[in-house]
C-alpha cells in the first residue's frame, strides 16, 4: 500500500511539475504576389548623330542611339506579349528646311533578352507615325528585352547649313 502512495503522490507530483502542453488553435497566414510593372527605359541626353557635309545629291548618317530596355515583371500568363513602339518629330534647324521623320530609319540591332518570349525586331523605315519597334509574344513570366538601336536618316542634297535637332520617343503597351 505505501508502494501505491508513493507512485501516485510521485504522478501527482510530476503532473505539478511538468503540466500536460497546452496548444492553441493554429493559426493561417497567407501572402499575395501581384505581378509589377512594364516598363520601358530610353537613353537621356543628346545623342550626336556626328557631321554631315552635304552634297547635290544628298546622303545618310546613322548612329546606335543607346540602349533601349523594357522590362516586364507582370508575371503575365503564358501567350501575353508586349510592343515597344518608336516615333520622330522631324529634323528642324534654326532656319532653313526640316528632314522629315519619314526619313528617319530606325534598325533595332541585336536584342538581349532575358526570361521565355519570342521577340521580333520590327525595323521600322518611317518614323512619321507611332511604330512597333519590337514584339514580345509567347511570353511565360516575367521577361525582359534590350537592344541598341542604330537611327538612320537619309538628308536630302541641298539642305541649309547648321545644326539638326528631333525628339524620338518610345513607348511600351
Amino acid at each position: 500500500m505505501i508502494k501505491k502512495k508513493l507512485i501516485i503522490i510521485l504522478v501527482l507530483v510530476m503532473a505539478l511539475a511538468f503540466p500536460l502542453a497546452a496548444f492553441a488553435a493554429p493559426t493561417s497566414v497567407s501572402l499575395e504576389i501581384t505581378g509589377g510593372l512594364l516598363t520601358i527605359s530610353v537613353p537621356t541626353g543628346v545623342v550626336d548623330l556626328g557631321t554631315f557635309v552635304d552634297t547635290v545629291e544628298g546622303g545618310t548618317i546613322s548612329t546606335q542611339l543607346g540602349e533601349v530596355q523594357v522590362s516586364d515583371a507582370r508575371n503575365a500568363a503564358a501567350g501575353s506579349g508586349w510592343v515597344a513602339s518608336v516615333i520622330s518629330t522631324a529634323f528642324t534647324p534654326a532656319a532653313g528646311p526640316t528632314i522629315a521623320a519619314s526619313a528617319i530609319g530606325y534598325e533595332v540591332g541585336v536584342i538581349t533578352k532575358v526570361g521565355t518570349a519570342t521577340y521580333t525586331a520590327n525595323n521600322p523605315s518611317d518614323l512619321t507615325a507611332v511604330s512597333p519597334a519590337v514584339t514580345a509574344t509567347g511570353i511565360t513570366g516575367n521577361n525582359s528585352a534590350t537592344w541598341n538601336p542604330t537611327i538612320v536618316v537619309t538628308i536630302p542634297g541641298g539642305m541649309a547649313i547648321g545644326v539638326y535637332t528631333a525628339t524620338i520617343t518610345h513607348s511600351v503597351l
